[in-house]
């Protein structure tokens, strides 16, 4: 499993590093979605996805790899957005906001290393297409938490279901790391 922590953090630097440039930008303009919003945001990007699996066309010149990425940094941003709430002011303190991605990445990583022992990295066997889903499925889960107003009986808030999209997308991205890392070009 340590293999696994050194390949998370290699991706979350990958995705800091994005989200790091898009804030130098655009500034924090997000800060003025909702959480709804923002898991629409992750909606969009997932059900593409989707479509490129099932469909293998591609029309806009923006990979798997990308979008995943971008839901890294969606369900981050929501995780933020749940502890600060929306703001008209989007002028945040840059070194704040990066301070709070560093702080929900910690606990994202925390959380896989946690349940990476007790599921056995069983995701490791797993396709990314039925990663795919499971974010999916997180996604449809948040977006009826949000339309109970984030009341839940027996299950888990909006914060878990960011931490595991987080989470699921990052292996998602591992798994491609290691598919480019193993291919070998044929020589003629």
């Amino acid at each position: 499993m340590s293999n696994t922590s050194v390949q998370f953090e290699k991706i979350i630097s990958q995705c800091r590093d994005l989200f790091g440039k898009k804030l130098q930008d655009y500034g924090a303009a997000w800060r003025v979605l909702r959480p709804s919003s923002i898991t629409d945001q992750i909606y969009i990007k997932v059900n593409r996805i989707r479509t490129l699996q099932m469909t293998d066309v591609k029309m806009v010149d923006e990979s798997e790899e990308d979008e995943f990425i971008a839901i890294v940094n969606y369900s981050i941003i929501g995780l933020i957005q749940l502890e600060k709430g929306l703001s008209n002011d989007f002028n945040e303190n840059k070194e704040e906001i990066l301070s709070l991605y560093d702080k929900y990445a910690y606990e994202a990583q925390a959380l896989m290393e946690r349940k990476n022992h007790d599921y056995g990295e069983a995701w490791r066997d797993m396709r990314i297409s039925s990663i795919t889903d499971l974010i999916y499925q997180k996604v449809l889960r948040t977006k009826q938490i949000e339309d109970n107003q984030g009341k839940t009986i027996v299950s888990e808030g909006l914060d878990a279901n960011y931490f595991d999209m987080l989470n699921y997308a990052v292996f998602c991205l591992i798994k491609f790391s290691e598919q480019k890392n193993k291919f070998e070009p044929k020589t003629i």
